[in-house]
C-alpha cells in the first residue's frame, strides 16, 4: 500500500537525516586534527589528518561540494555539536510506522558505517537500500518486500583505489557483530566476496563489471575485500543519495537514487534465468517505486531512463521487456512520463472484443473494448470522426452507430496504430482522432 506521510513524519526525517549527517561527520573527524585539500586531476579532494600513536595518519573526506565546505565550515565551529536522535528515530517508526530492518541486519549496517564504509564511498544495494526509501520519498511502500537476511554493498573498483583510504579488515568488522561471520570459498582461490553467519545472515561486496564479462573477482582495497564483478551495476551506484536506516540512533548510509534503482530492477528482473520468485520481487520493488516516482521524481526518472535508454541495444531490450512486467496501469504511466510508445513492450498487441458498441451521451462517442494481453482497454471514437467517415455532418446517434458498424474495421486498424506507436494519452484508454482516418 502507497500513500503520502504525513507532513510531521516527513519533517522529522529531514532532522534526523541532518543530524546523521552532521554526527557521523563529527565523530569520523574529531577536533585534533585539520582538514587540508588536495587536487588531483583539475579537481579538488579533502583529507583529514590527525596524530596517533603511529603517527600522523590522513583518513579520506571526500570531493569538493559545497555541502562538504558547508560540513567542514560547521565542524570547524561546532565539533562537540550532537544530539541523541534516538528519539526521532522512535516518532518514525512508532508514529509513522516506518520500517526499520531487523535488529541483526540493523547491527550489521551500523558496524560497516562505523568501520567508514559509506564514508569512503561504498554504496548499500538490494531490499536493505529499499527500506530507507518510504522515510526518503515521504510515503509507504508494500511492506511484503522488506524483509531480508542479507545486506548487499558496492563500490566503484577505481573509486576505492583512489580515495587513499581503508576501513578495518571487514572479516574483523564483522566479527564484532556476530563472531561466527565466515568468508565464503570462491573458485578464485583466496579471493573472498561473501560472507556468512550461522544465523543466517550474509553481506555480499559487488563492484560493477566494466569491461569484458569475467566472475573473477576484484580489489576494492579501501574496504579491505573483494567484491563480485556484475553488469548494469555502475548505472544504479551512479550518483548515490545519504539517507538514514532507522536502527538504533539511525544510519546514516549511501543508497542508489530511488530511480535508478527503480530502473535497475526492471533490468535486472529480465536477467533473472529460473528463479522467479527473485525475479517477481524484482518488478514489485520497481513497480512500488515507480508509482511513486510519477509524481515525486517525474524529471529525475525521465533523466535516468534517457540515460539507461541511450545505453545501446542490449539496455534497450532488457528495458522494455522488464516495462512489460508491470501492471498495465503503471506501464503506462511510465511510458507517459518518458513520452515512449507501447510498441516498446515485446508481444504487446490490441484484440478486439467483438460484442455490440455503445452510444455515451456525455462525451458524445461511441465505447467498446479491446484486450491488451488481460487487459481491458476502453476505446472510443467520437462524432467528429465518424462525420468524416461519413462524409457529411450532424450525424445523431443512430447515424453515428450505423457509421461505427459500417468502418469497424478501419476505426480498429486506427486504433491499434494509435494504441501500439503514439506516445501514451491516457492510462488503460484509447480514443481514435479525426486525423487517425485519413
Amino acid at each position: 500500500m502507497t500513500g503520502e506521510l504525513p507532513l510531521m513524519v516527513q519533517t522529522t526525517y529531514a532532522e534526523l537525516l541532518d543530524r546523521a549527517r552532521s554526527d557521523a561527520f563529527a565523530e569520523a573527524f574529531p577536533a585534533d586534527g585539520a582538514f587540508t585539500a588536495k587536487t588531483v586531476r583539475g579537481r579538488r579532494y579533502w583529507y583529514f589528518q590527525a596524530g596517533s600513536a603511529e603517527g600522523r595518519r590522513q583518513k579520506y573526506v571526500g570531493p569538493e561540494t559545497p555541502e562538504l565546505l558547508d560540513e567542514i565550515a560547521r565542524q570547524k565551529s561546532a565539533r562537540a555539536y550532537q544530539r541523541d536522535r534516538r528519539g526521532l528515530v522512535a516518532t518514525l517508526t512508532r508514529v509513522g510506522n516506518l520500517p526499520a530492518p531487523v535488529p541483526a541486519i540493523g547491527a550489521l549496517v551500523a558496524a560497516l558505517a562505523e568501520a567508514g564504509v559509506f564514508r569512503l564511498r561504498g554504496v548499500l544495494v538490494g531490499t536493505v537500500a529499499y527500506q530507507t526509501y518510504p522515510a526518503l520519498l515521504g510515503c509507504r511502500l508494500p511492506a511484503t518486500t522488506l524483509h531480508t537476511q542479507d545486506v548487499d554493498v558496492a563500490q566503484f573498483e577505481d573509486v576505492s583505489a583512489a580515495v587513499g583510504d581503508v576501513t578495518r579488515p571487514m572479516p574483523e568488522v564483522l566479527r564484532s557483530v556476530d563472531a561466527s561471520f565466515r568468508p565464503v570459498p570462491t573458485m578464485h582461490g583466496q579471493l573472498v566476496t561473501s560472507y556468512t553467519a550461522s544465523s543466517g545472515l550474509r553481506v555480499d561486496f559487488l563492484t560493477p563489471n566494466r569491461g569484458r564479462d569475467s566472475e573473477e573477482p576484484r580489489s576494492l582495497p579501501a574496504l579491505g575485500t573483494d567484491a563480485q564483478p556484475l553488469r548494469f551495476l555502475d548505472f544504479l551506484i551512479r550518483d548515490p543519495e545519504p539517507a538514514v536506516l532507522l536502527h538504533g540512533m539511525g544510519v546514516l548510509v549511501s543508497v542508489p537514487a530511488p530511480q535508478r534503482f527503480a530502473l535497475h530492477k526492471l533490468i535486472v528482473a529480465r536477467r533473472r534465468r529460473g528463479d522467479n520468485a527473485k525475479r517477481d520481487k524484482d518488478a514489485f520493488q520497481a513497480q512500488a517505486l515507480l508509482n511513486v516516482l510519477f509524481d515525486r521524481r517525474p524529471h529525475e526518472l525521465l533523466d535516468a531512463w534517457r540515460e539507461a535508454f541511450g545505453r545501446g541495444k542490449t539496455w534497450q531490450r532488457l528495458l522494455s521487456e522488464g516495462v512489460g512486467l508491470l501492471h498495465p496501469d503503471t506501464r503506462d504511466r511510465l511510458l507517459q512520463t518518458v513520452g515512449a510508445a507501447r510498441t516498446i513492450v515485446p508481444g504487446l498487441d490490441l484484440r478486439f472484443v467483438p460484442e455490440r458498441a455503445t452510444y455515451d451521451a456525455e462525451r458524445c462517442a461511441i465505447r467498446f473494448f479491446a484486450l491488451a494481453g488481460r487487459e481491458s482497454v476502453a476505446c472510443e471514437v467520437g462524432r467528429e470522426s465518424l462525420e468524416r467517415l461519413a462524409g457529411h455532418g450532424a450525424l445523431d446517434r443512430d447515424g453515428m452507430l450505423a457509421t461505427f458498424r459500417q468502418h469497424r474495421d478501419r476505426i480498429e486498424s486506427a486504433l491499434r496504430a494509435r494504441y501500439l506507436t503514439q506516445p501514451v494519452e491516457t492510462v488503460g484508454a484509447v480514443r481514435v482522432l479525426p486525423d487517425d482516418l485519413g
